[in-house]
């Protein structure tokens, strides 16, 4: 079940508050001591997450979110970064960068399926479970302005009295943002200069319109060095002798098959149609293209 954007409600008081958690969403299955961590669309995370296990929970199936905490504790998308591609992490990865599941719904428990149950009810549940579940807060309380304090992504606010509806995007739940945030399917880059001469300097991002990958602009910020060898490393046998944009876009650049899918945070858009002030937040492996629309 997914959530729509938007603002927080007038009726607050009959929503629950949850902290928008900046990581990768994961069903946890639970069965006589075994685990398994699926993602959105059906990919198995199971081995690149060793350190997900031990819940003492017979059955049971739970919706959460896969995290990188910082030091100081908050959800960080960039050490995230440095797990979710590799298949069997090595031990130096596992303790630099740990992952910690965040718990935040529950589907099934003893084989009996919980999805026509209230989230109230669901929630209850779900903490009675005693697995560190990720807490939820009365609508009415000024939790959004926390997570702005504290440099967090939002708030989501999930009405207290809804069913769970799998495969939907309903607007039982609203994600608010405290930044803009939104996803671009890469398709291409343009070359760097001076310290960056050899690799890439910026990326070129589309989304999909009626007419195809549609041109919005290139990001060449919020990048480490180490980030851009991995992404030049990850381009490179995407290449293609033409744009795969419906439009224009100007500079020489070199054209990839539009694979991989970015999230980027910016100010607006312009009246041309580009994100303006893009900043690069990390790829989305757990996001298709064909879902990255206007």
């Amino acid at each position: 079940m997914l959530a729509v954007p938007g603002e927080l409600p007038s009726d607050r008081d009959l929503y629950g508050l949850e902290v928008k958690w900046d990581g990768i969403r994961a069903l946890l299955h639970l069965d006589g001591g075994g685990v398994r961590l699926m993602g959105r669309h059906g990919v198995e995370y199971t081995r690149r997450y060793p350190e997900i296990s031990g819940f003492g929970i017979e059955n049971a199936v739970i919706d959460g979110e896969l995290v990188a905490l910082d030091p100081r504790g908050r959800p960080s998308f960039i050490r995230l970064q440095h797990r979710m591609h590799l298949t069997d992490p090595e031990p130096d990865l596992l303790r630099l960068y740990p992952i910690t599941y965040m718990p935040f719904d529950l589907l099934y428990l003893d084989g009996t399926p919980l999805f026509d149950l209230t989230y109230r009810d669901r929630r209850a549940l779900l903490d009675e479970l005693d697995i560190g579940a990720a807490p939820y807060f009365p609508g009415a309380s000024d939790l959004l302005s926390a997570t702005h304090e504290q440099g967090l992504e939002g708030v989501v606010a999930k009405r207290l009295d809804s069913p769970y509806r799998a495969g939907t995007r309903s607007p039982w739940w609203i994600k608010v943002k405290n930044l803009t945030t939104r996803e671009v399917v890469i398709g291409g880059w343009k070359p760097g200069k001076g310290r960056r001469a050899g690799g890439i300097g910026s990326l070129l991002m589309g989304v999909f319109t009626d007419e195809g990958l549609t041109y919005v602009g290139h990001v060449g910020t919020g990048f480490t060095d180490a980030v851009l060898d991995d992404l030049y490393r990850m381009l490179r046998p995407l290449e293609i002798p033409r744009s795969p944009f419906r439009n224009e876009v100007p500079w020489r650049n070199r054209w990839v098959r539009p694979d991989l899918v970015g999230e980027v945070a910016y100010t607006m858009w312009t009246d041309e149609q580009r994100l303006r002030h893009p900043v690069w937040r990390g790829l989305r492996p757990d996001k298709l293209p064909a879902e990255v629309t206007r």
